[in-house]
């Protein structure tokens, strides 16, 4: 896709839907929106059938939010809570099979590469916890460790959100679920180590808390995948369904766990601040 592919000719444009024309006339493609533009332009993705209040939600809202060039995007997904808002996007979008996602990305990366040598085209994996770390691990690792040129986002709720609350690699130790009553055996999940194993050169983990360093922190993981290859971020994004979070509680929650133990932590590597900087990004 492209800005030429998105808008329409003129004499054709009119006999669109409101909504596309809307999207055309005050979308984001083509400039760029930051946080305080929100609910003031024609946004990427404005409805979806998720739970009222899921945390998800706002977060995948703010990445179409941070996309630097969303008509040259390719968003890649799998089975999961995310999907069902992801796919309502005006990104295109590919639904993967159960631990493929990044599989599947290498070889779309690479192939957009061949056909558009002179155009970055921004692929991101984004999907739960369950499809990358559990089913989808192998296919995650090795393309971390060839450092293929993509972004990938976890959206970790820390459980198996759509399919009844079965415990995954990512929930807390001791955490009783609907589908594990006797409690989580074994620790969480280090990916953040993993990803520093594999040398990445950068690496974030947040909560949705601060919407404008959400928005920055994904805005520069896709500019340093551009350049030096696999980049990853790791969203909090509480499952208040499996939680039994109330609805107005579900920010407070957020808070409380970032506090507790999901702090916000960015590592950029000195070629990647280096460049980031050449992009006009502010790094320390």
């Amino acid at each position: 896709m492209s800005l030429d592919t998105v808008k329409p000719a003129p004499g054709y444009l009119k006999h669109l839907p409101v909504e596309y024309q809307d999207l055309v006339k005050h979308g984001q493609y083509g400039q760029k929106k930051t946080v305080k533009d929100m609910g003031k332009f024609k946004e990427l993705i404005e409805e979806h059938p998720m739970c009222a209040g899921c945390a998800m939600t706002l977060f995948i809202r703010i990445v179409f939010l941070a996309l630097p060039k969303p008509e040259h995007t390719i968003f890649v997904g799998t089975a999961g809570c995310g999907r069902l808002a992801i796919s309502q996007g005006n990104v295109p979008f590919i639904y993967g099979n159960y631990g493929d996602t990044n599989a599947v990305a290498s070889g779309l990366k690479r192939g957009l590469e061949l056909r558009f040598p002179e155009q970055d085209k921004d692929v991101i994996v984004m999907c739960g916890d369950g499809g990358l770390v559990d089913i989808g691990f192998q296919g995650l690792m090795h393309s971390w460790f060839r450092h293929e040129k993509f972004t990938t986002i976890m959206l970790d709720n820390e459980i198996y959100g759509n399919t009844g609350g079965q415990e995954s690699g990512m929930t807390q130790k001791g955490l009783v679920a609907k589908m594990s009553p006797r409690g989580k055996v074994d620790e969480k999940m280090d990916m953040l180590g993993l990803a520093r194993v594999a040398k990445l050169d950068y690496v974030c983990r947040l909560a949705p808390t601060n919407p404008a360093r959400v928005a920055r922190s994904v805005r520069r993981a896709i500019l340093v995948a551009r350049k030096f290859g696999s980049t990853y971020v790791q969203a909090y994004t509480s499952c208040n369904i499996e939680y039994s979070i109330p609805t107005p509680e579900v920010m407070k929650d957020a808070f409380d766990v970032e506090k507790d133990r999901y702090g916000f932590e960015e590592e950029i590597s000195d070629r990647a601040k280096e460049y980031l900087r050449e992009q006009g990004e502010k790094i320390k």
